[in-house]
C-alpha cells in the first residue's frame, strides 16, 4: 500500500484499452467528488462511473453540481447506455448498476432485500467485466460498502485508490477499504488523478 499526499498517480488511459473508473460515494461524497473532478484533466481517455448512495425520496441534482467543477460531459444513466472514455456517467436513485460489454445495466433496488451495496454490485461487476483496466476509488461515507468490491477488482488485477481518513468527513468507507490492506494509494481526494 502506497500512502502519499504528493504521488502523483496520473490516471490515464493507454492506447487500445478501455479503462473504467468506478468511484463510490456516500455521505460528505459531494465535496469529495468536486475535488475529484476539479483536479481531473478533460481528456484521460478513461470513463467515470460514480455510484452514490442518493436519497429516493428527492431528485438528484448531482449532474449539476458537478457541471461546475469539470468541462468532462456528465451522463445520468439509461439502462442499455453505451460506455465511452472521456464522459462521465451517474447512477440514478433506487437503481443498481453492472457493466457487460461496455454496457451499463440498471436495475431497481429492491427494498426487501434489507442493506443494499450499490458500490460493491458495481465494483464486483467492473471486476468481472474489465479484469486489469478496472479502477476503483472509494470517497467519504459511513459503513463499509466498496469494500468487497475493493477485494474483488484487486483479485482481478485491477487498482484501488481511497480518499485518506484527514481529508473524508465520513471516513467509515475509507477505512473500512484500507482495512483490507489491497489499496495501491491513500490520497485526499484532489490528488486522486
Amino acid at each position: 500500500m502506497k500512502k502519499s499526499s504528493e504521488k502523483n498517480t496520473r490516471l490515464r488511459a493507454q492506447a487500445n484499452e478501455q479503462i473504467v473508473v468506478g468511484i463510490g460515494a456516500s455521505a460528505g461524497g459531494l465535496e469529495a467528488l468536486q475535488e475529484f473532478f476539479k483536479a481531473m484533466p478533460q481528456e484521460t481517455g478513461l470513463a467515470f462511473v460514480v455510484i452514490q448512495h442518493l436519497s429516493p425520496d428527492y431528485k438528484s441534482l448531482m449532474d449539476e453540481l458537478l457541471a461546475r467543477y469539470t468541462k468532462i460531459p456528465i451522463q445520468i444513466i439509461t439502462d442499455g447506455m453505451p460506455i465511452k472514455p472521456n464522459n462521465i456517467y451517474l447512477i440514478p436513485p433506487r437503481k443498481n448498476l453492472s457493466i457487460f460489454h461496455d454496457k451499463l445495466i440498471l436495475e431497481n433496488q429492491n427494498p426487501r432485500k434489507g442493506l443494499n451495496l450499490p458500490i460493491d454490485i458495481f465494483f464486483q461487476s467492473l471486476a468481472q467485466e474489465k479484469s486489469k483496466n478496472a479502477i476503483g476509488i472509494i470517497l467519504s461515507g459511513t459503513g463499509s460498502d466498496g469494500t468487497l468490491g475493493t477485494r474483488a477488482i484487486k483479485e482481478a488485477g485491477g487498482m484501488i485508490m481511497v480518499q485518506d481518513d484527514i481529508s473524508a468527513k465520513f471516513d467509515g468507507m475509507p477505512r473500512s477499504a484500507i482495512a483490507t490492506g489491497l489499496v495501491d494509494y491513500i490520497l485526499p481526494s484532489s490528488k486522486i488523478h
